[in-house]
């Protein structure tokens, strides 16, 4: 009965933090102290590194778009061990021509024995290439 309590914790609070990271901090007392994450980008593990990654995102967000937003579609528990999340990023960079960045990717996060997300791994609809390729098109 804990374990699920602790999931439906995870999912509500993932719901609340995921569509403001790029203007506010997450909570970290839904992760473990080696919570492993991996993106087509970044790949490491540990808490503090994790939450150096949040806080690069917000910084990045400032520095380089006018708008951005990260929209969550969908958090849910996939299976016994797995709570999976559906988002995209939009946003407008700050460049003279206003180029628009756009990508759809989900979040697949693993549940330890507790409930407690000891994995994250993110996957994109484009690699970091194509998605580079954006902030040099004219729309």
């Amino acid at each position: 009965m804990e374990y699920q309590l602790q999931v439906k914790h995870n999912i509500n609070t993932l719901k609340h933090d995921l569509p403001t990271l790029f203007e506010r901090d997450i909570s970290y007392d839904i992760y473990t102290q080696n919570i492993y994450f991996q993106d087509p980008v970044n790949k490491f593990k540990y808490k503090f590194n994790y939450r150096i990654i949040f806080w690069t995102l917000r910084f990045h967000a400032k520095l380089f778009f006018t708008e951005i937003y990260f929209d969550v579609h969908d958090v849910h528990q996939k299976d016994e061990q797995t709570i999976l999340a559906t988002w995209t990023v939009r946003g407008v960079l700050r460049v003279p021509w206003k180029a628009k960045v756009f990508f759809n990717g989900y979040s697949n996060y693993k549940l330890n024995d507790n409930g407690l997300i000891y994995e994250h791994i993110d996957t994109w609809d484009r690699s970091p290439k194509e998605i580079l390729q954006q902030f040099f098109r004219k729309r």
